[in-house]
């Protein structure tokens, strides 16, 4: 009989946190967002970041609770399903595998790139297709083995990544602030409106997925619920000022005049520039080369987290019973991780006549968007469960509320003004996903009462 039980026990809070730690991938974000953002946003990329950072918290309070409650594979999936219902669980589940599918085939692009333009440097023209399809057979193989050795994998190469932008944002921040001074205009909306400086956000908000991924290890964490909640609470908040600070220090290392911006935003590699500029050319080849690092270790953690997701839908019987057999040696789920990584290799071949930057941008924010939706139900059910529990004192239930308001928001200004085109398409792709999630349900749960009508029909002529 084929193993469905994933492993208990299996991982302390170094692996908890290491995987929300990979999927966000501060380094990866850094190496390219902050440039992407300009675009839209001129100097006001540090402001935004610190508007999502507390957007995201008051997210993550939800989830934080939940975990207090339920330790499941299942992450948002479950917290929602417990809550609101089957239905909304399946569709937040529904939004959440979008999301990590689409953040692994992004990441995946994003990392052809920057290896293809770190082996530029040695005289080696590869380009960025080949080497993510090459990747993504080394994704399947570490997303296969043990999670406690995948995940240990994920944090090291995380963790050189962070550590290199960390001195060239210090190395930035003195010789700035010891010859032009620190401006404040960062941290200004610089005559951005509301909405745009809303709608730019996603970009941020990308920065921040898989913060909740941990909740993904709830049946494999020794101790899921002192754990979990506080590999969640450093995945966002620690994160947030090393995004503050790496984001800040780019846009002043290019500095905050018309000269500045248009470097900014028509660099495909604005960290390896600042590095040549203010350390070295052999720093930032070598902060390129870890930033392909953080990109790997970011789509093996969607790949892993997806999967996991897979894994509680089979075992509740809403999915195919397949995606729940477990690894017989490792036991992960190994089918679910096959199954993301082709899905996601298919979606960059689609884009191959694109930039890898352009391709990570298109699916990494239709990416955003998903799990922005996964996050709006899960701080809707956080509402019903601290008002069926009576946690309604406090801050309790208005934390999610707001949450929900600030989320609802982000939605309205991706839609209207309506954006240049494709960008325009990318919430309607999110709706027909969701759509198409409903209508797998309703034939689900017609089926699965068809069944036991059948089932009770067999009884009664017994």
């Amino acid at each position: 009989m084929a193993n469905s039980n994933l492993k208990k026990d299996n991982l302390s809070i170094i692996e908890t946190i290491a995987l929300s730690v990979a999927i966000i991938a501060p380094t990866a974000a850094m190496s390219i967002n902050v440039s992407l953002m300009s675009l839209s946003a001129s100097f006001s990329e540090p402001l935004i970041f610190f508007i999502s950072m507390v957007i995201v918290g008051l997210v993550s309070y939800s989830v934080i609770k939940f975990n207090h409650y339920f330790s499941s594979s299942g992450s948002l999936y479950t917290f929602t399903e417990k809550t609101l219902g089957e239905k909304f669980g399946f569709l937040t589940g529904w939004a959440l595998l979008l999301a990590y599918v689409m953040l692994a085939a992004g990441c995946c692009a994003e990392l052809g790139a920057f290896f293809s333009k770190f082996l530029n440097y040695f005289g080696i023209q590869i380009a960025w297709l080949p080497l993510s399809m090459f990747f993504s057979l080394g994704i399947v193989i570490l997303g296969i083995i043990d999670a406690k050795i995948s995940t240990r994998i994920m944090l090291a190469m995380e963790g050189i990544s962070i550590l290199l932008i960390f001195i060239l944002s210090i190395v930035i921040l003195f010789k700035v602030g010891s010859t032009k001074g620190l401006s404040p205009i960062p941290f200004k909306t610089n005559k951005n409106s509301f909405s745009t400086l809303a709608s730019t956000s996603v970009l941020a908000f990308l920065s921040f997925i898989g913060f909740e991924s941990a909740s993904s290890l709830g049946e494999e964490t020794k101790n899921p619920k002192k754990f979990i909640p506080l590999a969640i609470g450093s995945a966002v908040f620690v994160t947030g000022i090393f995004y503050l600070l790496s984001s800040y220090s780019q846009v002043i290392g290019f500095g905050v005049d018309a000269k500045g911006l248009k470097a900014l935003s028509t660099s495909s590699l604005p960290l390896t520039d600042l590095s040549t500029k203010y350390i070295s050319r052999t720093f930032g080849i070598f902060l390129l080369f870890s930033a392909s690092l953080s990109c790997f270790s970011c789509s093996l953690g969607s790949a892993c987290a997806g999967s996991r997701i897979l894994f509680a839908m089979s075992k509740d019987g809403i999915i195919s019973k397949k995606l729940s057999i477990i690894h017989k040696k490792h036991c992960t789920p190994y089918i679910g991780i096959i199954l993301i990584t082709i899905v996601a290799m298919f979606l960059q071949l689609i884009l191959f006549k694109k930039d890898g930057i352009e391709a990570f941008n298109y699916l990494a924010t239709i990416g955003s968007l998903a799990i922005i939706v996964s996050y709006l139900f899960t701080s809707i059910g956080a509402v019903v469960f601290f008002k069926r529990t009576k946690e309604i004192k406090n801050l309790n239930i208005f934390i999610p509320i707001l949450s929900i308001a600030a989320l609802l928001y982000v939605l309205y200004a991706n839609i209207y003004p309506i954006p240049e085109f494709p960008t325009n398409t990318f919430p309607y792709i999110v709706l027909i996903w969701l759509v198409i999630g409903f209508i797998l349900n309703e034939r689900f749960n017609k089926n699965a009462k068809i069944a036991v009508l059948d089932i009770a029909k067999e009884g009664l002529d017994l």
